[in-house]
């Protein structure tokens, strides 16, 4: 399994680290985001953490900004970008009502701020991990005060090329981050399966590297599954609670019992993937001497006989000589009789 230690701390700050929580796996993050409809009403169905987005619509985006088309299609195709986000906007008490509950379940907190004031306002909480949305990557004023925060940085990747990965995480890296994960991510709402590129995620492990990821917009649960086997350290799925809610991203998530079943399938995957060495495991030894064959006389042959191709067969059960050493017993002799199906002795 991915052997990276993943300290997901709801709090830096010291007087908080009773929330600390430490784990050697694969990191799954259930994406809220803004299907939270105004409500902070949410289950997290086995997931290590829980995220959503801060922003002030304001400093986000401008008052005349177009939605992008699958939001049309599913909100309001009559109020603006701004309007539809504004509805969404995480109030401080709704954060803190959040940060509560998170520590109460033993489940990590965290948030997306898309604007630099709403970053300084996630750190001021004391929350430890940052993640960078897809559309902040080429946001340099962003990047920048994210790597000073000294925070973990987990930065999605959607829409990008390589190059504008590597020069995001050369930017985080230059102001001073040193723990970095980069989520390969697609950001059509539901992501279409040809355009998932899994392949990519370890392109940007090899040609960058940094810890890679995986932030999944498809229906269902295969994708990120995969990712799993293909060594995500961390797995992102966007989840509501009804997928016929009102809101731009509950077409392309998972509901709670989707979502556990995701969570358990991860889990599975991550224990399948073991260590690497090829060996008998513990739990197949038994059956070794069931399934594998010993030499054995294939018909009655008597002391002082050779052994030769003809009077040898190969038979189960496997408690005696191994057919591997069957040329080293061709040609002995027999010391005594043996009859058929006996094992053979040297």
């Amino acid at each position: 399994m991915p052997g990276k230690k993943y300290c997901t701390g709801l709090y830096k700050d010291t007087a908080r680290q009773e929330a600390v929580i430490f784990m050697e796996r694969i990191l799954i993050i259930a994406e809220a985001g803004v299907n939270h409809n105004g409500d902070i009403q949410a289950a997290a169905a086995g997931a290590d953490a829980v995220k959503f987005q801060t922003f002030k619509t304001e400093n986000l985006v401008c008052r005349n900004a177009q939605k992008a088309a699958y939001q049309m299609e599913t909100t309001n195709a009559g109020e603006s970008q701004f309007d539809m986000l504004k509805k969404l906007e995480l109030t401080p008490p709704m954060h803190k009502e959040l940060i509560s509950h998170c520590k109460k379940k033993s489940i990590m907190f965290l948030s997306t701020p898309f604007d630099v004031d709403s970053l300084h306002y996630l750190i001021d909480t004391g929350l430890a991990v940052i993640k960078i949305p897809s559309g902040e990557i080429t946001n340099y004023p962003l990047l920048r005060e994210a790597a000073k925060s000294g925070r973990r940085i987990i930065l999605s990747s959607g829409m990008s090329t390589i190059e504008e990965v590597r020069e995001a995480v050369a930017v985080l890296k230059k102001n001073g981050s040193t723990d970095i994960t980069v989520l390969h991510c697609n950001t059509e709402y539901p992501t279409p399966f040809r355009d998932v590129n899994l392949k990519a995620m370890g392109t940007i492990k090899e040609e960058i590297g940094v810890s890679v990821g995986y932030s999944d917009h498809t229906p269902g649960i295969e994708a990120a599954v995969a990712a799993a086997a293909l060594g995500a350290e961390i797995i992102e799925k966007h989840f509501t609670l009804d997928r016929n809610m009102e809101g731009p991203d509950h077409k392309a998530s998972l509901e709670p019992d989707e979502l556990a079943e995701m969570v358990k399938a991860v889990r599975h995957i991550e224990q399948a993937l073991g260590d690497g060495e090829k060996k008998a495991s513990e739990s197949e030894k038994k059956n070794m001497a069931i399934a594998r064959k010993s030499i054995v006389a294939g018909c009655d042959i008597k002391a002082g006989d050779k052994f030769t191709e003809d009077n040898l067969t190969a038979k189960r059960p496997g408690t005696g000589l191994s057919p591997m050493l069957w040329n080293q017993v061709i040609g002995q002799t027999a010391k005594r009789d043996f009859a058929a199906d006996e094992m053979i002795e040297l």
